[in-house]
């Protein structure tokens, strides 16, 4: 997969790992949250971890909504903000049907919550739990499956001279007042999704043309979608031919937000101490 075309701009980690979560759940491929959703997901919850009944042996919906690769990749997608189905279907190269059956199946699971939008439904992750449990079933999958970390390696190629900064490090320094450049290179609508607060937008495929937008003198930061995430790296590669001095994020914008850290969303700051 290459970073540029913004047809397929999922992350690479559901692909990395998608033979592996079904591995993991005995199933083969074959084909951020407002409180008053909370009681309907502990509902949900509750009946998805009751067993079948007389003892048959019966997937729950949580297993049978994660057993999937393609849904696994859309929860990847919705980790970086709520989308509709039509944009969750160009992201993912599935059409809109499947899009819509997948989202279905794991709105079924309590894994996603829909609002309507004008004549529009737009999906989003139900809780920051659905977050944490996709990043424990891939941080699984990595750790426990053989092959996994070599496709990651073979995926993002080495960083050999790129240098990385870590989420704890950024916030000290931006909060220490130094004149840092945050720039998301993730594509233009999942900036506009949710974005680090104060991050500027200049997507890795307009980068080269952008550059004149940035300042030599002052030290950019780029992030992208999260630690398997190809973009920031190949950014900082970029800048760094063109004299910039950079960094990348070791994480991405869903574990910024996870941590607590600030974010924007169409000019609204939020954080973990706000809501």
């Amino acid at each position: 997969m290459h970073p540029t075309p913004l047809g397929r701009i999922v992350g690479p980690t559901p692909q990395l790992v998608k033979r592996s979560i079904e591995f993991l759940t005995g199933a083969p491929e074959t084909g951020i949250l407002a409180s008053d959703d909370r009681a309907s997901c502990e509902d949900r919850a509750l009946r998805s971890i009751r067993p079948g009944r007389a003892g048959r042996r019966k997937r729950t919906p949580v297993a049978q909504a994660a057993a999937s690769g393609r849904r696994v990749e859309i929860v990847d997608v919705l980790a970086n903000g709520e989308r509709s189905v039509e944009e969750l279907s160009r992201q993912v190269a599935m059409s809109v049907a499947n899009t819509s059956r997948h989202l279905q199946v794991l709105k079924e699971a309590g894994l996603v919550a829909a609002t309507r939008d004008g004549t529009r439904v737009r999906y989003r992750l139900a809780s920051p739990a659905v977050y944490r449990f996709w990043v424990a079933l891939r941080s699984l999958a990595a750790e426990r499956l053989p092959g996994v970390q070599g496709l990651v390696e073979a995926y993002l190629g080495s960083r050999e001279g790129l240098e990385a900064i870590s989420g704890d490090e950024l916030l000290a320094r931006l909060r220490s007042g130094e004149p840092l450049v945050v720039v998301d290179v993730r594509p233009a609508e999942e900036y506009q999704a949710a974005h680090v607060a104060g991050a500027v937008s200049i997507p890795l495929a307009e980068l080269e043309q952008r550059l004149r937008e940035l300042p030599r003198e002052r030290e950019i930061v780029a992030y992208c979608r999260g630690p398997y995430c190809a973009f920031a790296p190949e950014a900082v590669r970029t800048l760094g031919g063109h004299g910039y001095s950079a960094r990348y994020l070791s994480d991405g914008l869903p574990e910024w937000a996870d941590a607590g850290n600030g974010v924007e969303s169409d000019g609204v700051s939020s954080s973990t101490a706000d809501r």
